[in-house]
């Protein structure tokens, strides 16, 4: 049986630890699997994907949107800089939400990790969806327009060599490289420590930055990820928060709590 530390909380056994591990990467897995195979949905739609990219330049234009390849140009003449971004767009993305999901199992309650992970599953399962609906081609792949390719000119390129033939590069909406990083900003500047709280905004920032001037997604993308992350936390508020109340008219109050707790799963 479990016992209780001097702070009110279980003391498990390894072997407890060991199966919630082995059921938490299952579950990822799994999650990965099912994004990894409906992002192939894309593959081979490139007219659909470059005609839907022509849409959404011309509505970032709408609405007075920045130029991303004014943004991009800003750094012309200055190949280092490029350089350091396509590292950071090729190697940061998996290891930071790794660590994030790891640090967060170990070290954090389990209702504030659960939390994290459920914001995680939604977010992604959202944006598996757009990627089927609305494939989008990157701006990298519209040289007319001003924008350079910087990870094919400059390296290194995640969609060289036998990787970029099995890869869907007609995923661009939404960015989940910015989404996963406003996710974990977000959730660590609610949960903290402040520190590490700081440290996550910085990498959020840094790599909304990147992936504009990579030239892999559109302004719009980073916003459609923002708004995905909404939904999630619509849904899943966080600890100590109530979930979104649905209006009822002409219920007594525990008629609208039933509402409630049938649709929400209270």
């Amino acid at each position: 049986m479990a016992t209780w530390d001097q702070e009110g909380a279980p003391d498990r056994s390894l072997s407890w630890w060991l199966l919630r591990g082995v059921l938490e990467i299952g579950l990822l897995g799994a999650l990965w699997v099912l994004y990894d195979a409906g992002r192939m949905i894309g593959l081979g739609r490139e007219t659909e994907a470059k005609a839907h990219a022509h849409m959404v330049h011309g509505v970032e234009r709408i609405v007075h949107l920045p130029s991303e390849a004014a943004i991009q140009g800003v750094l012309h003449g200055l190949p280092r800089v490029y350089e350091l971004a396509n590292t950071w767009y090729v190697s940061m993305h998996f290891p930071v939400t790794i660590s994030f999901l790891v640090f967060g199992f170990v070290f954090k309650p389990r209702e504030q990790y659960v939390w994290a992970r459920n914001l995680l599953i939604v977010q992604t399962f959202l944006a598996l969806v757009v990627h089927v609906v609305f494939p989008l081609a990157p701006p990298r792949m519209f040289p007319e327009w001003g924008f350079v390719d910087t990870m094919a000119r400059y390296g290194p390129n995640a969609y060289g060599g036998a990787s970029g033939a099995v890869a869907n590069q007609f995923a661009a909406m939404p960015s989940l490289h910015f989404g996963w990083a406003l996710l974990i900003a977000h959730v660590l500047a609610r949960t903290g420590p402040r520190w590490l709280a700081v440290v996550a905004g910085f990498y959020c920032a840094t790599t909304g930055v990147v992936v504009v001037i990579t030239a892999n997604h559109w302004l719009l993308d980073g916003a459609v990820a923002a708004l995905l992350l909404g939904v999630a936390l619509v849904l899943f508020p966080g600890p100590g928060r109530s979930r979104l109340r649905l209006p009822t008219l002409g219920r007594s109050d525990a008629a609208h709590e039933k509402v409630r707790d049938r649709v929400c799963g209270s």
